[in-house]
């Protein structure tokens, strides 16, 4: 198979999963997702058994192809993009602290509790895995998913500014995330040859987040400017323009070694909050953010199609998705101790809804990202079990705590009323 075959295979069947859940099973989009991806990996692997040519097909077309560079270079870039477009700026500036506060250090608190937990748990199942990878796992499992529990948040009667807090911090903590766990990877390759210290983890850290946020600035108010003056009638000029500025971006940010995903963040709240601003003539038209809608519902929808592939040649053992549930429980720990730490912190200085603590940890389900991002990692040793953890851990994040979020909404806060006027 070519790669366009590949690529018609995953687009047709991220189509075909959308409209089953969309008019069957009736749930919210990654649960269901989950679900259809879950059938297709248990039909395939009856498949590989009874048919062994079967078998050998599917192999070929996973082993064959790098998917490394499209699933950093692209995937990741466009779903950053697309999620930033759809804050709303003003609000999320009022706040910025609890924002920035509750992203950073809940990244890092998770980072470090999730890393810690799973060398250790690990080493006691017999699995050996270098601390330094384990971090990266940490990192990379951090982000949560707002895709995930959005439609099911806006049924009920929540704050603005908890609305704001959940959808802000998701979006920062992907980024971050994201920065933090390519370089613990790329101090674990280098670590070989000379130590590495807290100093020189927070330098790269911290070089990467600022020049990301630079870039992102700069290219965020340049394609603001040239949207500006294009007719929103024509939608299609629009389209390429931001098309063309997320992948620019990326690769400008790439070629000075800096934050790629930070940059795509920034440049998507600048162009989607001035382009929407009511003191100007509005320089991104409504086709736009519903071009970039489609965009991240899409791309979401294959990730799951590829999880559910790639099962096909990950080693079926037991003790890895033992790991992967042992894992969960450490990171839902990990999920309640990085938002309860900060939010305590803060308390005095800034009011928080009741319960917030319950809804941000519980509601802060694991999604597209952590996904693209594990199958996206270099080749190296134990990557196989990062990629069994991370898949049982989106499992039981996505159909355990999506399908109780419901439940925690409904005795914590009332039904919104439709209105059928």
């Amino acid at each position: 198979m070519q790669i366009l075959d590949i690529l018609a295979l995953f687009i047709f069947l991220a189509g075909v999963f959308i409209y089953i859940n969309t008019y069957y099973l009736k749930l919210p989009s990654s649960v269901g997702l989950m679900i259809l991806a879950l059938g297709l990996s248990i039909a395939l692997l009856i498949l590989n058994e009874l048919i062994p040519e079967f078998k050998l097909g599917t192999e070929r077309i996973l082993k064959d192809y790098d998917y490394h560079e499209v699933l950093y270079q692209l995937v990741l870039s466009f779903m950053l993009f697309a999620g930033a477009l759809q804050i709303d700026f003003k609000k999320l500036a009022e706040e910025r602290a609890p924002v920035l506060i509750l992203a950073l250090l809940g990244v890092l608190i998770s980072t470090a509790i999730v890393g810690t937990g799973v060398h250790y748990l690990l080493d006691w199942i017999g699995l050996e895995l270098d601390l330094m990878y384990c971090l990266v796992f940490g990192a990379l499992i951090s982000p949560t998913d707002p895709i995930a529990i959005t439609s099911t948040i806006r049924k009920y009667n929540l704050s603005k500014n908890l609305e704001t807090r959940m959808a802000g911090e998701s979006l920062f903590n992907d980024g971050i995330a994201v920065v933090l766990a390519l370089t613990l990877l790329d101090l674990a390759h280098s670590g070989e040859d000379h130590y590495i210290g807290p100093i020189d983890i927070l330098w790269v850290f911290g070089t990467d987040i600022i020049g990301g946020i630079i870039i992102g600035l700069f290219l965020g108010y340049l394609g603001y400017r040239l949207l500006k003056y294009i007719d929103n009638d024509e939608v299609e000029v629009e389209v390429l323009m931001t098309l063309a500025l997320v992948m620019a971006g990326t690769q400008l940010a790439e070629f000075t070694h800096v934050s790629a995903k930070q940059a795509v963040v920034i440049m998507g709240l600048v162009i989607g909050n001035e382009g929407k601003s009511g003191h100007v003539t509005s320089a991104a038209g409504d086709y736009v953010f519903k071009f970039w809608y489609l965009i991240e519902e899409t791309l979401n929808a294959m990730l799951f199609v590829l999880i559910g592939l790639e099962m096909l040649i990950i080693p079926l053992r037991f003790d890895y998705f033992a790991a992967g549930l042992f894992a969960f429980i450490i990171v839902l720990f990990a999920r309640y101790v990085s938002v309860g730490v900060p939010i305590a912190a803060m308390s005095p200085f800034r009011k928080f809804e009741k319960n917030t603590i319950n809804v941000l940890a519980w509601g802060g389900l694991r999604g597209g990202i952590p996904i693209a991002l594990s199958l996206s990692l270099p080749d190296f040793e134990g990557k196989d079990i990062i990629i069994t953890m991370t898949y049982t851990v989106v499992v039981c994040s996505v159909l355990y705590q999506g399908l109780t979020v419901p439940y925690l909404m409904r005795t914590t806060f009332t039904e919104k009323k439709l209105n059928k006027s």
